[in-house]
């Protein structure tokens, strides 16, 4: 509790003891022979002191021109309670409202909590070093690139940058959820908003800290609350047509009945009260952006950013899912995945490894580092393995334009290239069907084999795609500017339902928008991408889907849902995350509005009391409220 709620709290337990005091008093009939005034002065007390703030609000509200709220509800109703000399319930009426908002309170604080933990990722300070080497504090808003910092264990990394000197583990848990340390050393890059967990790191400033990661997201984060789901904008634009309607509501029946003599004065007052008292709409107005506040604080905690409730409430009603393959569902890394072997070259796997990265020992093309690391990492031996230049000779090694290189290994003609290079040369080939690139190799006239290279596909991308379905997505579509067969195999291995191949990023777009023209408006399309080409398609979906660690400033820009790792599995975490949210909502309103129609018609029928109208605004309000911060504690599972 913060120090207004505990002091709200004190004086609500106050109040509570004077008022079973002066409850039973009453009962026992104590105050019968006291004047009207005298009882009146001893209940108006514990009155002031529980209620003197919601009338100081009302007052300054109706000053400015808002008149109709629950403080200007609370405050009619229980004047007209005094009024009527019904002096215990105007001062019950009070008391649990105040009771209910000291409830309110806490449980926004709770939700906000899961928010403001996000927002301490903001870095207070960064450790500027000098040509000689001294470090100095200054903010970090005043480093620039190219600057070199200091970073001590235990310290934010301020802005995003490259390790130069030093290795650690980084605590990258604020920003992507994931509670296992990342190793950096030389070379590698680090964002702003992670924790150095030992060592000393030296980095070279990547971007100056407005253009860094923790500046974007502490952005997105302040701004999620401006974006407001249509049914957050219905509530309000209910509120402000429904509470006008009550209070003249309550006045008529106030009135009426007194002028025409159907009821005592003093029947009509107190039905009129009761009618104030439950129409008060703080249930509705409270519960349902908090309910959305909640589903957003449970994304950011599995490291998830939706940038409003809007982009939640459209999450929820996801019914196709378009990827982006490279960097998306693969890694976007070059690997040797599988070598053919020929069974007449009298070699194995090894072997034929070897010959093939010393060919492309020479050349810095992708593919050929790719076929180098493998072998230098031991792929078919063990342990690592040491190229050796000098069995190649370079005078004689040339690259043949879109067919591969021709070089001399070990004194022999060596070849590495496509199928049109083997062609030329006139050598004999088994051709090989796969979805990657293919090396084939043929040394001293021979044909040897072929070396698979291909971008691998992310370890939870296969998950991934399950899990969408359980969760109800109908349909998974991949798009890529790849060769259709590459893309196919990628495709049948994680279990994508249809794919598109050999698309340019303008061919994305009229692709996505032909698919939303397919769908009605109770299902949305999101795309997920990561690169800058698929900012266009991102903006054009219903819900655009970015990978925050890995994808381009410009695609978290254009996203709805910045994925602060790279985990596509947590799409259906916060598909289901925002379905509960949105159920949760749903059951408040139903909840509330049933709950309040009831009491309204039964106290204007005068077949109700005061106290039961307390529990239809005050206790409907905290059951609500209590509902919505499920949400907060909701993990999709």
């Amino acid at each position: 509790m913060t120090k207004k709620q505990k002091k709200n709290r004190n004086r609500i337990i106050a109040v509570l003891v004077i008022f079973v005091v002066l409850l039973a008093l009453d009962k026992a009939g104590v105050f019968e022979p006291l004047p009207w005034f005298v009882t009146f002065a001893i209940y108006l007390v514990p009155y002031i002191i529980i209620g003197y703030d919601v009338i100081k609000k009302a007052a300054i509200n109706i000053s400015h021109g808002q008149v109709f709220d629950e403080n200007f509800l609370m405050m009619i109703a229980t004047f007209g309670a005094f009024g009527i000399q019904e002096y215990t319930e105007a001062l019950a009426v009070m008391l649990f409202y105040q009771i209910g908002e000291l409830f309110q309170s806490v449980a926004v604080g709770k939700s906000r909590q899961s928010i403001s933990d996000l927002m301490s990722i903001a870095p207070e300070s960064a450790n500027l070093l000098d040509d000689e080497g001294n470090a100095t504090e200054v903010d970090p808003e005043e480093v620039s690139v190219g600057d070199m910092l200091l970073v001590r264990a235990g310290e934010k990394i301020p802005v995003d940058a490259v390790v130069v000197e030093g290795e650690s583990f980084i605590d990258t848990a604020a920003l992507t959820g994931e509670s296992v340390p990342r190793k950096v050393v030389s070379g590698d890059s680090v964002i702003s908003g992670c924790v150095n967990g030992e060592g000393i790191l030296k980095v070279r400033v990547e971007k100056a800290y407005e253009d860094s990661t923790v500046s974007k997201i502490l952005e997105l984060v302040e701004n999620a609350s401006n974006k407001k789901s249509r049914m957050e904008n219905f509530i309000t634009r209910f509120a402000r047509y429904y509470t006008p309607v009550v209070t003249i509501g309550a006045l008529l029946l106030a009135i009426i009945p007194g002028v025409t003599g159907i009821l005592p004065w003093a029947d009509s007052i107190r039905r009129a009260c009761i009618f104030l008292i439950v129409s008060c709409p703080c249930a509705l107005v409270i519960s349902v952006p908090l309910g959305f506040f909640g589903g957003i604080g449970a994304s950011s905690k599995i490291g998830v950013l939706v940038k409003g409730s809007n982009y939640l409430e459209s999450v929820s009603k996801i019914n196709t899912v378009v990827f982006d393959k490279t960097g998306t569902i693969t890694k976007g890394e070059f690997k040797v995945t599988e070598t053919y072997v020929n069974p007449d070259a009298g070699i194995d796997k090894a072997q034929l490894l070897k010959v093939a990265a010393h060919g492309e020992s020479l050349s810095n093309h992708p593919i050929a580092r790719s076929v180098c690391q493998a072998y230098q990492e031991g792929m078919y031996q063990n342990g690592p393995q040491i190229i050796d230049n000098t069995l190649v000779d370079e005078t004689q090694t040339k690259e043949v334009s879109g067919h591969g290189i021709a070089s001399v290994y070990e004194g022999k003609e060596l070849l590495l290239g496509n199928a049109a290079l083997l062609t030329d040369y006139g050598i004999k080939f088994d051709q090989v069907e796969s979805g990657g690139t293919i090396v084939y190799v043929a040394y001293d006239g021979k044909y040897l084999g072929a070396v698979i290279i291909s971008d691998v596909i992310k370890e939870s991308a296969a998950d991934a795609i399950r899990a969408l379905k359980a969760c109800g997505v109908k349909n998974t579509v991949m798009l890529t500017g790849d060769r259709e067969k590459a893309a196919k195999e990628v495709a049948e291995k994680i279990g994508v339902d249809q794919v598109i191949a050999e698309l340019l990023p303008a061919d994305k777009v009229s692709r996505v928008e032909k698919m939303l023209s397919s769908l009605d408006n109770d299902n949305k399309l999101a795309f997920v991408g990561d690169g800058i080409n698929d900012a266009p398609v991102l903006m054009r979906a219903d819900v655009g889907i970015a990978m925050g660690s890995l994808g381009s400033d410009a695609a978290i820009e254009a996203a709805d849902v910045v994925i602060m790792d790279d985990d596509i599995s947590k799409i259906a975490l916060v598909v289901a995350i925002a379905r509960k949210t949105m159920r949760i909502v749903k059951e408040n309103i139903v909840f509330a509005l049933g709950v309040k129609l009831i009491i309204l018609v039964l106290g204007a029928l005068g077949l109700t009391t005061m106290w039961l109208a307390v529990f239809g605004d005050v206790g409907v309000a905290v059951i609500a409220i209590l509902n919505s911060m499920r949400a907060l504690k909701y993990r999709g599972k």
